[in-house]
């Protein structure tokens, strides 16, 4: 072998023995019935298989990585021998097509959650960015404060703080309201952050041009500044969403009725925790799919004339 063959063998080589040390925990003697010759017969197929669909167009490639991983995973699932009858008549429950006393559940209420949190957040994000900005020391020294504490705690001790703490105050509150006012706090203070960075990114020049026009400091921000940092912040405040749908699941334990809880309840019944916790996954995935898509096209649409600016 030349050189020049060697070298583009190279990374083949090292893909087989990478594949061979990740099959090595797992047992695939029934294949053909030896440990070893399975494990250097898949790693073989799967070298084979990368080599085969990197030849082909970019587009179909993305397109048959994904199908292949969608098998793999649907195989995981399938080994568990789920009760998929079992799954399907708890759908509506975990979907939350179903109403508790006349009130949301499930997906339902997880969304309903996020979206008044969101709305919040970005309401306590936009205060504490301008507080950070302002010349004010009071205000600098709040906002500061405020973003530590909050991005320096972990979330799950906020929700418990929360609901916990303000009774404490005789603030009495139920699951839900907790739930959204330490969502909203939480992800207000990594939204600062991004909202003051957004502010900042704007020259300098737009502000002294709008000084020369005669506008006020409040109209400079209202009329010049924002709209023009709204195309850098809008997009990853969808990154944050999506990461608080996820998050809200910690909030089951405070016995709101979303999505999580009403997994590990129903899991419980039936002792069919696998199951309920599957369904779930494929659930918030979906749903993270979805609004990834409408981040995208939020991005494509904020996007345009960023570069030429």
């Amino acid at each position: 072998m030349t050189a020049p063959d060697a070298r583009q063998a190279a990374p083949w080589a090292a893909g087989f023995l990478a594949a061979l040390v990740v099959l090595l925990p797992f047992d695939f003697s029934a294949l053909t019935g030896d440990a070893w010759s399975s494990r250097i017969l898949i790693a073989a197929v799967l070298v084979a298989n990368v080599w085969v669909v990197g030849r082909l167009p970019f587009r179909i490639q993305i397109v048959i990585a994904w199908i292949e991983l969608a098998a793999l995973f649907a195989l995981f699932f399938w080994s568990f021998n789920l009760s998929y009858a079992y799954i399907w008549s708890r759908l509506p429950y975990l979907v939350g097509t179903e109403l508790n006393r006349g009130f949301l559940i499930g997906a339902a209420l997880t969304l309903f959650i996020c979206f008044v949190a969101i709305a919040v957040s970005t309401i306590i994000a936009l205060i504490a960015a301008l507080a950070r900005l302002s010349g004010n020391g009071i205000a600098v020294g709040i906002a500061t404060f405020y973003i530590s504490f909050f991005r320096g705690t972990p979330l799950l001790l906020q929700i418990l703080l929360i609901y916990l703490g303000l009774p404490q105050l005789g603030v009495v509150l139920t699951p839900v309201p907790s739930a959204i006012i330490a969502l909203s706090l939480c992800y207000g203070a990594y939204m600062a952050e991004i909202f003051r960075a957004g502010i900042q990114a704007i020259p300098a020049g737009q502000t002294e041009a709008a000084r020369a026009l005669g506008l006020k400091p409040g109209q400079i921000m209202r009329l010049v500044i924002l709209p023009q940092a709204i195309r850098l912040i809008i997009p990853p405040t969808g990154n944050q969403f999506i990461a608080m749908l996820k998050d809200s699941s910690l909030v089951s334990v405070l016995g709101a009725w979303d999505l999580m809880y009403m997994a590990r309840t129903h899991g419980k019944a039936e002792f069919k925790y696998v199951e309920m916790l599957i369904a779930a996954a494929v659930i918030y995935w979906i749903l993270s799919m979805a609004f990834e898509a409408v981040q995208a096209r939020i991005e494509r649409h904020y996007g345009k004339g960023v570069a030429a600016r």
